[in-house]
């Protein structure tokens, strides 16, 4: 039930090739085609709401989340429901919270909105550290993964295979985001989105066939097959190991809600909406077509743990990353038809194709961040062909050490590197984003320490999480530093990173915090209704 036949595997090598090679020419043939900052960061905000939706929702469906999230509701049933559902709360938290704001106040980069109400490069600079903190973990487990992905799918177990897969897919990676700039690849998370969704909702659909289409009778089988019972459909499964499961999910998700929709790759795509009404619509697409993801991962999951059992699945990867193929696998039986083989064949080539647009977008975002908010803004200033120049040598720049690092953390458990990413945004992105949006007496010295201190807090607490050390499912297992008792540092980050603003704000002194309210009124009609559109 889990082998995949030699017909399936030399249709995915070439059905990758393919897509490989069709990708490329279209990043080349949308990509801009003169020195213009405009096209190359928003693609001149020409694409409709429908499309700049589904390129919302492209970016932020991830392999992490294909894999990843369907793994958890595989292996922890509920629990991985309740995952799902936080993370298509965090975009709509975006949607109605952040989104037109975001959108009035830049113009290419997080660092825009932040330096809109307080000019200064300290801000950029900071603004791009955080960017690149939050986005090169994500990367590493992308790229890291797609290794193991390619051999569970095309049968090869070699290290130096898996290490050529990671090469040469980074090499794609970073032409993606050199050459097609925001058009080229907001093409490439359409087609990714458009795939996974109608492949995935067809399996989604078999699964419910196969029982009967009664939602009820799955997860009565999901919990049969899943060796713990009812627990599976209950709260706690999957922190049941953790002194305080309750408060360690309730930490999990949280970070989860509050940073998975504010990470740089997904925020700069509300600049290339052109206005209040067109992000609505864009968020409105792409909120639905997350929610739809929801459902397909919620059944596919469940189908694999009761087509072939949570044992099987955690015994193909102990993080159930596989559990989205193994369900697709499984539904089609002992014989399978030349049309179930093309149908898999789609399934994988969806899954290859979200690992290049997730790591381009987000190698995109950190070239844009490093071309415009740190490089851009020097004493002598770039002209647009200097900055177009610099952005492509940033994505060379940013790809290549996420391709080595990748080699390396290949053997490892990559769940820490999620965490860190959704936890450095609850606890640095989201609390300076809302400070500078909504707060007229935010003063500079807070948002530094919001990005700055809240950003050090995780990375000081993190390696003392179980996910690190002092667990057999820990990034090193052999070891035990762990003294940290949970798995997100969350507890502690996010209020900090709330509070680190609060405070850097209230000692910089009162006229420091008049200034600023001064200069906040002087823009609010900007940021919080769109009054006008600014220039830079």
């Amino acid at each position: 039930m889990t082998d995949f036949g030699g017909d399936a595997q030399a249709m995915s090598l070439v059905a990758f090739c393919a897509v490989a090679t069709i990708t490329l020419l279209l990043c080349v043939m949308t990509g801009p085609d003169r020195d213009d900052l405009d096209e190359f960061y928003t693609g001149y905000s020409s694409l409709s709401p429908l499309r700049n939706g589904l390129a919302i929702g492209g970016d932020y469906i991830s392999a992490a989340t294909v894999l990843g999230t369907t793994g958890v509701v595989a292996l922890c049933g509920y629990d991985g429901i309740v995952l799902a559902l936080s993370t298509a709360l965090s975009l709509m938290l975006l949607m109605f919270l952040l989104a037109e704001p975001l959108r009035n106040a830049g113009r290419f980069t997080m660092g825009d909105a932040l330096a809109r109400r307080m000019p200064g490069r300290a801000v950029r600079m900071a603004a791009c550290a955080v960017t690149l903190a939050a986005l090169l973990p994500l990367m590493l487990v992308q790229l890291a993964g797609t290794g193991q992905l390619l051999a569970f799918i095309l049968g090869f177990s070699s290290d130096s295979m898996k290490t050529g897969c990671i090469i040469g897919l980074g090499v794609l990676m970073i032409s993606y985001a050199a050459i097609g700039g925001m058009k080229g690849t907001a093409l490439i998370q359409i087609l990714k989105l458009v795939m996974l969704l109608g492949s995935g909702s067809i399996v989604a659909l078999l699964i419910l066939h196969r029982f009967d289409w009664d939602p009820g009778a799955l997860f009565d089988a999901g919990a049969a097959q899943s060796g713990v019972g009812d627990a599976f459909l209950n709260s706690g499964l999957q922190f049941a190991g953790s002194p305080y499961p309750r408060l360690d999910m309730i930490t999990t998700q949280l970070a989860v809600v509050l940073g998975g929709g504010v990470l740089p790759h997904i925020t700069m795509r509300m600049y290339t909406a052109t206005g209040a009404r067109q992000v609505r619509r864009s968020m409105s697409w792409a909120v639905s077509s997350v929610a739809l993801f929801v459902l397909v991962i919620t059944v596919v999951g469940f189908g694999a743990t009761a087509l072939i059992g949570r044992e099987v699945i955690a015994g193909a990867d102990p993080q159930g990353n596989t559990a989205f193929l193994l369900g697709s696998r499984a539904v089609f039986g002992a014989d399978v038809s030349y049309a179930e083989t093309l149908l898999f064949t789609t399934v994988t080539t969806a899954i290859f194709l979200t690992v290049l647009a997730s790591v381009a977008g987000m190698i995109l975002a950190c070239a844009n961040s490093l071309a415009h908010d740190v490089f851009a803004t020097r004493a002598r200033r770039l002209t647009t062909r200097q900055e177009m120049t610099v952005a492509r040598l940033s994505a060379l720049g940013v790809g290549v050490p996420a391709i080595l690092l990748a080699t390396l953390a290949q053997h490892r458990s990559l769940q820490p590197l999620v965490t860190l990413s959704f936890t450095l945004g609850a606890s640095a992105i989201a609390p300076a984003l809302v400070y500078s949006l909504f707060w007229r007496r935010y003063t500079r010295t807070g948002l530094l320490w919001t990005l700055i201190g809240g950003a050090v807090v995780v990375l000081l607490l993190m390696p003392g999480t179980n996910l690190v050390s002092g667990s057999p499912i820990a990034a090193f297992p052999e070891a035990d530093f762990n003294w940290f008792p949970f798995t997100t540092p969350g507890l502690v980050s996010i209020p900090a990173g709330f509070a680190l603003g609060y405070l850097g704000t209230v000692l910089s002194g009162r006229s420091d915090s008049d200034e600023q309210r001064r200069e906040y009124e002087a823009v609010e009609g900007w940021i919080l209704a769109g009054a006008v559109r600014r220039g830079n």
